[in-house]
């Protein structure tokens, strides 16, 4: 599959996080659990369904949704990187799941074709697509009327200190700035009633939202500070232009800014999401 655009350059950057995303997904997403049976829950996922999961990364959410539908129903996992669509594979083999199948491709270029999905869902992707907007009416073009698609993203910057404190430090180690308002970044969709915007100005109806938050426990802040850079692509691609001098500059200030979330028992950090769905009319 060839990619154009943003989409080439964010291919690229998530096949080179995809190792590291893989490995630190599961101690990412522990303290997810929760979070994610909300989001199953907003889209109205239900055994039997065929659930579209757009953005998978390494697909411990796809899992999730698998079981949830059982054996009479099954989940698509999409992501425009191959690499981390081999990895939702092997965790399916291992998780016995034979109700997951996966399509590499940016969510634009959804094939409308293919059977109709009951619902689908998106976690941490959305608001790091070149066009949210166009990604919906993909989505849309691909869900039966009244099919419900929810999404989690990250809420503001300043609700979640252990993204955010190190996102500024990378940038300006960089000398970049802060990404706009409609450019892709981690809070991008975070801003008072912008998911809830995107979901209408879509055509969704019935738009819903609800705030959730996610404990982050790890042993100390170095490892902390390992995840951030094996896993984290948005970070990773802040600095991979600057020399490794440079970049080791940058990581050394983010790993000094860190250490305030250790505690007597750990490391111990918490994300605030924001879940929107909507339903495609009739």
């Amino acid at each position: 599959m060839s990619y154009s655009g943003s989409n080439a350059k964010q291919r690229g950057t998530w096949e080179v996080a995809a190792p590291g995303w893989a490995k630190w997904e599961q101690k990412f997403s522990a303290g997810l659990i929760e979070a994610t049976d909300v989001l199953l829950d907003m889209a109205g996922i239900r055994p039997g369904m065929r659930v579209l999961d757009l953005a998978c990364g390494a697909g411990s959410q796809s899992l999730r949704a698998a079981s949830r539908v059982g054996p009479t129903g099954s989940v698509v996992a999409t992501d425009i990187s191959a690499n981390m669509l081999e990895y939702v594979r092997e965790n399916a083999r291992r998780a016995a799941f034979d109700n997951i199948t996966t399509i590499e491709c940016a969510a634009e270029d959804l094939d409308a074709a293919q059977d109709p999905y009951d619902a689908a869902i998106s976690r941490l992707g959305l608001m790091l697509f070149s066009s949210p907007s166009a990604a919906l009416q993909a989505v849309q073009r691909v869900l039966k009327p009244k099919a419900r698609f929810a999404a989690l993203v990250f809420t503001a910057p300043a609700n979640n200190p252990f993204a955010w404190l190190p996102m500024q430090i990378l940038l300006r180690h960089a000398g970049k700035q802060p990404p706009t308002t409609g450019q892709p970044g981690i809070f991008a969709l975070g801003g008072d009633g912008a998911l809830e915007r995107l979901l209408r100005d879509s055509g969704l109806i019935d738009v819903r939202t609800k705030v959730v938050r996610a404990p982050l426990r790890l042993a100390n802040a170095s490892v902390a500070l390992q995840m951030m850079q094996e896993a984290f692509g948005a970070f990773r691609a802040v600095v991979s232009d600057l020399s490794e001098a440079a970049r080791a500059r940058a990581w050394a200030e983010v790993a000094d800014c860190i250490r305030q979330f250790e505690t007597r028992n750990g490391f111990e950090a918490e994300f605030e999401f924001l879940i929107g769905s909507g339903v495609k009319p009739d």
